[in-house]
C-alpha cells in the first residue's frame, strides 16, 4: 500500500526523473527510514541513484550520536554512500536569537543545499508525511495565515532542490509498513516534549479534533493544503502579470522618468490599484514588499490599503525590513528612504478665493456663504464669522508654539498636543505631522485641518466663511 502511494505521488508531482542522484535525508526516525526503504524498492523502476544524508544537530548529546551511527549502519547495510554533517544548533540559536527548532531547520537545509552545490547530488528527499502536512496547516490556522500559509508543505521546492515523496502517506501507514518489513527505527525523545508548539498540536490538539469533531481531520487538513496550493499557483501567475503591468521600478523624477541610479523604489498608480478586486490588491502589495525582502502580515496590508485610499497626500507608514510606504498625489511608493519632511510653506488666501498648496497636493478654498438659508446645508461647526476675519488669510504649516482654540473646549490648546494620536483617532507620520495645515487671520489661527471652528470665530449671524481642503486628483508630481 505505501509503495503504491509513494510511486503514484512521485509520478503525479513529477518529483523524480531517470538518472537523478538523490540523497535521502535520514534522521533515524520512522518517517525517514520508511522513505529510505520505499525508495530502495522503487529505485530500479525510477532509475535513480540513492545515497543517505544525515545531519547531527548536537542537541541531544549521546542520543544524537547514536542516531548518526544508526543511519550510517543503514547506509552500509544497503550499500549506499553516506553524507554526514553537523553543527552546534544551540549555540547558533542563541547567537541569532532563534528557537532551537528554527535554528535546526535553517542549518540542516543550508547543509542540504551545500551537497547540491558541491555536485554530490541533484535532489534531497525529505520524509514529511500527511500527518506533518495536517499539523502544519493546523498550526498556521491557529497562528493566523492566508492561503499561502494554508498551502502547507509543498511537494517540492525547486530553489532548494527538495522533494517530499511521502506527503500522501499517514504516520500510521508508515509504522505499519516498517513493522511488515521488520525494520527498526530510532525514537527522538524531543518529539514528546510539549514545550514545542508542534508537539502540542500533534499529541493534544489533533487527537482532540479527531476524537470529538472529525475522525478524518488529518486528511481534511491535507486536502485544504492541496486546494490552497492550487489557488496559490494561480494567484502567483496573476500577480506576476499585474506586477509587470502596474508596478514601476526606479526612483521617480519630476519628468516622470525613472532614475535607476538612486535608491530602489517601487511605485504603483493608486487609481489603477483601486480598480483591482480586494484580493488582487492585497497580493500585489505583498509582492511589492517581497521584492524588497519584506514579509507583510495582515495588519501591514490593512495599513497599506488604508494609505492608498487616504485623501491625505504625503502620508506614509513604516513597514518591516526598514521599508517605508508613502502616498504621493498619484502613487503609492515603497522604498527604504524615509519620507522627506516637507519644507515650511506659506500661501496667501483671499476671501473668497482659493490657493493650491504644492507641498500637500491640495487646494485650500475660502467660500463665502451669505444668507442664513444658504448656510442650512453646511455643518455650522465649520463656519467662520466673516466680520471677524481679515480680508486676506494665510495658509501655512503649523509651527512650534502655535495654539488653537476649538469650539466647545475649555481653553486654547497647543497644536502639537492636538496632533497626538489620542486626539486625531489615528497615527500620522512625521512628514504628515510636520506639514499639517492651518489658516491664520491677523496672526491668529482660525482653521486647522480636522477640527471645528475656533470659539471666538463661530458664526452667529450674517455672512459666513467655509474653509475647505480639497485633494487634487490630477496634475504633475
Amino acid at each position: 500500500m505505501v509503495i503504491e502511494k509513494v510511486h503514484r505521488y512521485i509520478a503525479s508531482q513529477r518529483l523524480l526523473h531517470p538518472g537523478d542522484r538523490v540523497a535521502i535525508a535520514v534522521s533515524g526516525g520512522a518517517d525517514s527510514v520508511a522513505l529510505l526503504r520505499a525508495l530502495l524498492e522503487l529505485r530500479n523502476e525510477l532509475g535513480v541513484v540513492l545515497s543517505i544524508a544525515h545531519f547531527n544537530h548536537r542537541i541531544r548529546g549521546a542520543e544524537a550520536d547514536t542516531d548518526e551511527q544508526f543511519t550510517k549502519d543503514l547506509a552500509e547495510q544497503f550499500g549506499l554512500e553516506f553524507h554526514s554533517g553537523s553543527a552546534d544548533v544551540p549555540q547558533y540559536a542563541q547567537e541569532h536569537k532563534l528557537s532551537l527548532e528554527t535554528a535546526a531547520r535553517d542549518l540542516r537545509y543550508e547543509w542540504f543545499v551545500s551537497l547540491v552545490q558541491q555536485g554530490k547530488v541533484v535532489k534531497i528527499a525529505t520524509a514529511h508525511n500527511l500527518d506533518d502536512q495536517a499539523e502544519t496547516v493546523l498550526m498556521r490556522v491557529v497562528r493566523g495565515a492566508g492561503t499561502r500559509g494554508l498551502a502547507g508543505i509543498a511537494p517540492s521546492q525547486q530553489e532548494k532542490c527538495l522533494i517530499r515523496p511521502l506527503l500522501s502517506v499517514t504516520r500510521k501507514e508508515i509504522e505499519s509498513y516498517l513493522a511488515d518489513l521488520h525494520q527498526s527505527w530510532r525514537e527522538d525523545s524531543s518529539n514528546r516534549d510539549l514545550a514545542h508548539a508542534r508537539n502540542r498540536i500533534r499529541h493534544e490538539l489533533l487527537p482532540l479534533l479527531e476524537r470529538n469533531y472529525n475522525p478524518n481531520i488529518r486528511q481534511t487538513l491535507a486536502d485544504v493544503a492541496e486546494v490552497a496550493r492550487a489557488e496559490e499557483d494561480y494567484w502567483n501567475m496573476e500577480v506576476k502579470a499585474l506586477f509587470s503591468c502596474l508596478v514601476r521600478e526606479g526612483q521617480p523624477s519630476r519628468s516622470g522618468r525613472s532614475n535607476q541610479t538612486a535608491s530602489p523604489v517601487l511605485a504603483v498608480d493608486v487609481a489603477a490599484l483601486q480598480t483591482l478586486p480586494l484580493a488582487a490588491r492585497r497580493r500585489l502589495l505583498r509582492a511589492m514588499g517581497e521584492w524588497f525582502g519584506a514579509a507583510f502580515e495582515f495588519q501591514h496590508l490593512h495599513q497599506l490599503l488604508t494609505l492608498s485610499n487616504s485623501k491625505v497626500i504625503r502620508a506614509s507608514v513604516e513597514l518591516p525590513c526598514d521599508l517605508i510606504a508613502s502616498r504621493s498625489l498619484r502613487e503609492l511608493r515603497f522604498s527604504r528612504e524615509h519620507a522627506a519632511i516637507p519644507s515650511a510653506y506659506s500661501y496667501l488666501l483671499r476671501v473668497p478665493g482659493e490657493v493650491q498648496v504644492l507641498e500637500l497636493g491640495t487646494l485650500v478654498k475660502a467660500q463665502v456663504v451669505r444668507p442664513e438659508s444658504e448656510r442650512s446645508g453646511y455643518n455650522p461647526a465649520l463656519l467662520l464669522d466673516r466680520t471677524r476675519l481679515a480680508p486676506e488669510l494665510t495658509v501655512r504649516n503649523w509651527r512650534a508654539g502655535d495654539k488653537f482654540f476649538p469650539a466647545h473646549t475649555k481653553s486654547p490648546k497647543k497644536v502639537k498636543e492636538l496632533l497626538q494620536t489620542s486626539r486625531l483617532g489615528r497615527e500620522i507620520s512625521a512628514a504628515e505631522r510636520t506639514s499639517w495645515p492651518v489658516v491664520e487671520s491677523a496672526g491668529e489661527i482660525v482653521w486647522m485641518r480636522g477640527f471645528p471652528a475656533p470659539a471666538g470665530f463661530v458664526i452667529t449671524e450674517g455672512q459666513a466663511v467655509l474653509i475647505e481642503e480639497i485633494n487634487l486628483n490630477s496634475g504633475m508630481e
